[in-house]
């Protein structure tokens, strides 16, 4: 798809921006985005989650191009255009690390995700919160699959043990017994770099909708970042615009307020 063909992009993040508190899509956020793409505007997701936690989502609302992963794993209508696992080495020294540390770990992949151990309380309390149940183990499932993502799952006092001892891996915590542990320097904002190039798009044709604190690069590098009002102070200060919260409409505010629909 050329250039002259796209007018404008809006990337949403998932949790807290399409999906409201309970998880749920609005009504009024479903009518917006159906509006935006009879607009001619092209819609995108940007999510720290993995493409098989947001597939129904993609089905419901009628897209096919989006960075999952916080970046590490993008698709463009459909097609697989960059990928960035884990290091194998470093993976399997975290796990040893956490290991000796009774620390649980998740492995994700594209497709799914493993657990490191048969059961732990703070998986299914963090999991539940996504309402994903608690995944079957299989410890080594970084031995032949590539693994984009992993989830630690420590209290934000135990993460230092783990954090600064790692120079290929980013930390980014999201829960108050899990971090992601992502690649070093990647991000929404990479993988929203990689797929503009792609598209022969420009950063200022990018708006981005989000809630959290990784989506603050996010933020940062689209033209036109927007923070929902259900956002952490630190994310609005970073945007260019505050709408009202997921629960009042607020993706459906944003997009009148910006006059895309």
């Amino acid at each position: 798809m050329g250039s002259e063909e796209l007018v404008k992009i809006v990337f949403f993040d998932i949790d807290g921006t399409l999906l409201d508190h309970e998880k749920k899509l609005p009504a009024s956020t479903k009518k917006a985005i159906k509006q935006l793409q009879d607009n001619g505007v092209f819609v995108a997701i940007a999510t720290g989650r993995a493409p098989f936690m947001f597939e129904s989502l993609r089905e419901e609302l009628g897209i096919d191009t989006f960075v999952s992963f916080n970046g590490q794993y993008v698709v463009f209508e459909g097609e697989v255009i960059y990928k960035n696992p884990l290091s194998l080495s470093e993976i399997k020294r975290l796990h040893e690390h956490s290991e000796k540390n009774n620390i649980p770990i998740v492995f994700m992949n594209e497709e799914t995700m493993k657990s490191s151990v048969p059961h732990h309380s703070r998986i299914e309390e963090a999991l539940s919160s996504l309402k994903f149940p608690h995944p079957e183990l299989h410890a080594d499932f970084y031995e032949d699959h590539d693994i984009y993502q992993a989830l630690l799952f420590c209290s934000e006092d135990e993460e230092g043990k783990f954090v600064g001892q790692y120079d290929k891996f980013h930390f980014i915590r999201w829960h108050t017994y899990s971090t992601d542990v992502l690649p070093f320097g990647g991000s929404k904002a990479e993988g929203i770099k990689i797929l503009m190039e792609k598209v022969g798009f420009g950063l200022e044709d990018v708006y981005a909708f989000g809630d959290g604190l990784n989506d603050i690069e996010m933020l940062k590098v689209a033209g036109y970042g927007v923070a929902m009002g259900n956002a952490s102070q630190l994310l609005k200060q970073e945007a260019d615009f505050v709408t009202k919260d997921v629960d009042n409409d607020g993706i459906l505010y944003g997009l009148k307020e910006l006059d895309l629909i």
